[in-house]
């Protein structure tokens, strides 16, 4: 029966064109999604197993260094990787694809270190001077920018870099906005400068003026832009401090998702004015923080995965620096202005500043 009806299928279409060579060309064009989709996983390979190798080495050298931080390690270990001519064309999609997805997945993963318990234990005034520290050293730092004449999109990496959780919250906003390389380096290296400094003055005055030290590992929380460098700084006064700052800090890392939101609706309403394509009303990388964050407030997660998820986490977001790094141009960074560098002061003071009433509520 089907012999007969391909026949008489054959004999209707055009001549020379066989049904069988038809039916080819229709498995052919069904195939190429498939085919596309694997060509894209093999020329991304080389790039992420560079990344992912690039992360390695930075945690490594962070267990070595533990005050500098593994984001910054790799950072610089991907600016060198470039430097000395590392990055061939034959790289370029995974890292371009480490420093978007891999990213993502270590932003995602970062809302399973929140537990909302832990921050409401210090009380729902603390909770309130770190959205007054996250809301308003953004409104401060984007309005100081404009005065100085810092572009538009940088200013706003800047903004949210210093404000909520140093790089990792510069790439994420990348993300969702329409900055370009240039931006994304000066922001990751103010990030690193200014945070760097804070790590080490800010114990010192704390220290100078005798704050206690919950108190001192509340401002330390709610003023320094890294992570690391927050464990770093709580570390040098004393361990109820460090307990402290970790806590605050998570509070200021607990608005990433609500900033991102915000900032995505922005960047979809501009890009609906002017007729271009408009991102996603709010990115799946942010509901999977949120997700996350409320997973490991309301289900007791197992301490083991907990830790396991962190290792997997932070070997993201390095990897994810260290494809960054390498597309950061060196010499962009040597034309660092004059107005970005007041930014960076008038915004780190601002945001110390915002935060001294956790000093007042914890002494």
């Amino acid at each position: 029966m089907s012999k007969a009806h391909d026949l008489v299928v054959d004999q209707r279409l055009p001549a020379g064109e066989r049904l069988d060579d038809r039916k080819s060309v229709l498995a052919d064009t069904n195939m190429a999604p498939v085919v596309r989709s694997r060509n894209r996983v093999v020329a991304a390979g080389p790039g992420v197993a560079v990344s992912l190798a690039g992360g390695v080495g930075a945690l490594a050298l962070n267990v070595m260094l533990p005050p500098v931080s593994a984001l910054l390690i790799a950072l610089i270990l991907g600016v060198a990787f470039a430097g000395f001519g590392g990055v061939r064309q034959s790289l370029s999609a995974g890292l371009a694809v480490a420093s978007r997805r891999i990213l993502r997945i270590g932003v995602a993963l970062l809302g399973l270190q929140l537990v909302v318990g832990q921050l409401l234990a210090l009380g729902w005034e603390v909770m309130v001077v770190a959205l007054v520290v996250v809301v308003g050293g953004i409104a401060f730092t984007v309005w100081a920018g404009a005065v100085l004449g810092v572009p538009p999109a940088r200013r706003l990496l800047i903004a949210c870099g210093f404000s909520i959780c140093g790089a990792a919250a510069v790439a994420a906003v990348d993300g969702v906005t329409e900055s370009d390389e240039e931006d994304m380096a000066v922001a990751l290296a103010m990030v690193v400068t200014f945070g760097s400094a804070a790590m080490l003055i800010l114990p010192f005055i704390a220290l100078r003026m005798g704050f206690a030290e919950r108190a001192a590992g509340a401002w330390m929380g709610g003023s320094i832009h890294e992570v690391g460098q927050v464990v770093v700084a709580g570390g040098l006064i004393g361990g109820s401090a460090l307990q402290v700052a970790v806590v605050v800090k998570l509070a200021r890392v607990l608005m990433l998702a609500p900033v991102l939101t915000v900032v995505s609706w922005r960047a979809r309403a501009r890009a609906v004015a002017s007729a271009s394509r408009p991102p996603a009303r709010v990115p799946l990388f942010v509901a999977m923080f949120v997700a996350l964050a409320v997973v490991g407030s309301v289900v007791s997660v197992p301490q083991g995965v907990r830790d396991g998820v962190a290792v997997v986490q932070s070997l993201a977001l390095a990897a994810a620096m260290f494809a960054l790094g390498c597309g950061i141009n060196a010499r962009a960074l040597r034309r660092l202005r004059r107005a970005e560098v007041a930014l960076g002061f008038a915004s780190s003071a601002m945001i110390a500043l915002l935060a001294m009433p956790a000093v007042i509520l914890l002494s």
